[in-house]
């Protein structure tokens, strides 16, 4: 009876001991597999520079920069991801990494640019990328003057800012902004409408 009782104390014994390795090996190649993904990078493309909302996505606009980013890898595009005719579905600011996200084919973009001649002056840090509201103040019915201002659009993206200079240069200053393409005719409207439009940051009063 004592043998029997010893027999299986001892293979019992052998389980435990068998299951033990079986632990330790699978706790070394865990990690094992953490320390190689740490140190394993993947070519991801860079902006060198803001690229706002519709913009053309173009190799030249990107660096390629080495990151390891492990399981999220392919939340971005790499160089050879980059194809000609995508555009930037939103803003992708100065150093941001290009996610696959902020791309899109351009028959898909409901976007344009317009340029826009603001009647009042743009804050310095106003630059491509902020979002901005734009105002005008319609003409009045007699012509003698402007109407109360209004938005006109409430979530147009600055492209590029241009500040008139010299003597002889206008008050305003010249704003290329992105808007939907739905706002397209009403933008046009109050320009050749003779409204006096303004540029105006968000949070900014009028």
């Amino acid at each position: 009876m004592s043998t029997f009782t010893r027999s299986r104390r001892s293979v019992w014994a052998d389980a435990r001991f068998l299951i033990g390795i079986v632990v330790v090996v699978l706790s070394v190649a865990g990690v094992w597999a953490v320390v190689a993904s740490a140190g394993t990078t993947a070519p991801v493309l860079q902006a060198t520079r803001t690229i706002t909302l519709g913009e053309p996505l173009v190799s030249g606009d990107f660096r390629v920069v080495e990151v390891g980013l492990g399981s999220i890898t392919d939340l971005y595009l790499s160089p050879q991801d980059l194809r000609p005719g995508q555009v930037a579905l939103r803003t992708v600011f100065d150093g941001e990494l290009l996610p696959v996200s902020a791309a899109e084919d351009a028959d898909a973009n409901r976007t344009t640019t317009i340029v826009i001649e603001s009647s009042t002056g743009i804050p310095a840090d106003v630059a491509a990328g902020s979002i901005v509201e734009l105002w005008h103040s319609p003409p009045v019915d007699d012509g003698d003057g402007q109407g109360p201002p209004r938005i006109l659009v409430a979530d147009a993206i600055v492209s590029s800012v241009t500040t008139s200079e010299g003597m002889l240069a206008a008050d305003g200053t010249t704003a290329e902004v992105v808007i939907d393409r739905a706002d397209v005719a009403d933008v046009l409207a109050a320009i050749t409408g003779g409204s006096v439009l303004s540029v105006v940051p968000i949070g900014a009063t009028s």
